[in-house]
């Protein structure tokens, strides 16, 4: 049995893993914004459950105190909280564009705020990425907050791509100490995300496949895969996933250089708070 924390899993993907995973016999920690919705989630399963809005730093600081008070092992770390907004560029309370705050530099500060009981428990860091790294993506490294120029499709791409990188850096900082970092695309899923991204390229994009679009049960299954799995042993380390397959990434995802960057300048980012 695996302790496996999961953030976004209030409905879509994340509820979809959750159930599973529990049905499996592992002890699932639900993590989610609405705490009613977060509840019809984890009751129903007899999980645990914290509310955390990544839009909310000291959110994500309190979530990290209450995880590493309550669980001394910690097998996965799901970080699949996330989604596309369509009105217009938004600054969070933190000063940061929303998009890349909600869907990357939470991911990147609960993690880092994790990493020791991470590498303790020889842990798996799953971040939930998407094909539209490869389809939206402008990353430019020196407007990570999109204050120069903003698309809320080419935002999201953007965060989907940062993730990738987190996950290589990872691998590379902490792989030796045992821990492992994996990445996927879950496929174009039919949830309430969808909505939240209704008049941007990426919600044109879910409504132009319609009824073609996978259920959040078959969304969810490479990451139920990915946890259970043992890297190294059922798959690699260090790869992004399409349906239980490693797929190959954008040149600009797969730059290590890159990676390293923005590692050292989410840390400049967040120097306040990590020093």
């Amino acid at each position: 049995m695996k302790t496996i924390v999961i953030t976004g899993a209030s409905d879509g993907i994340g509820a979809a893993a959750a159930r599973k995973l529990t049905s499996d016999g592992h002890r699932v920690v639900v993590v989610g914004r609405s705490p009613e919705k977060t509840a019809a989630v984890a009751v129903p399963i007899n999980a645990p459950y914290h509310l955390a809005d990544f839009a909310d730093l000291d959110d994500v600081e309190r979530l990290a105190a209450e995880l590493l008070d309550n669980y001394p092992h910690i097998d996965v770390l799901a970080n699949n909280a996330g989604g596309s907004f369509s009105n217009g560029r938004v600054e969070t309370r933190d000063g940061h564009e929303l998009t890349f705050q909600v869907n990357y530099l939470a991911a990147w500060y609960l993690t880092w705020l994790l990493t020791d009981r991470l590498v303790s428990s020889k842990a798996t860091v799953i971040n939930t990425s998407s094909v539209a790294h490869k389809l939206l993506a402008r990353f430019d490294i020196g407007d990570l907050d999109s204050e120069r120029r903003f698309s809320p499709s080419v935002a999201y791409g953007n965060a989907k791509l940062a993730l990738l990188l987190h996950m290589h850096e990872l691998q590379s900082r902490y792989g030796a100490k045992g821990l492992s970092a994996v990445a996927f695309h879950p496929g174009l899923v039919g949830t309430d995300f969808a909505a939240t991204a209704e008049d941007s390229l990426l919600g044109r994009l879910y409504g132009a496949f319609g009824s073609r679009m996978a259920s959040p049960e078959k969304g969810a299954d490479t990451l139920v895969w990915l946890a259970e799995g043992t890297p190294g042993i059922n798959y690699p380390a260090d790869h992004y996933y399409v349906n239980r397959s490693v797929h190959r990434t954008s040149k600009t995802a797969d730059d290590r250089n890159l990676a390293g960057e923005l590692w050292r300048r989410t840390e400049l980012i967040l120097a306040d708070r990590i020093r």
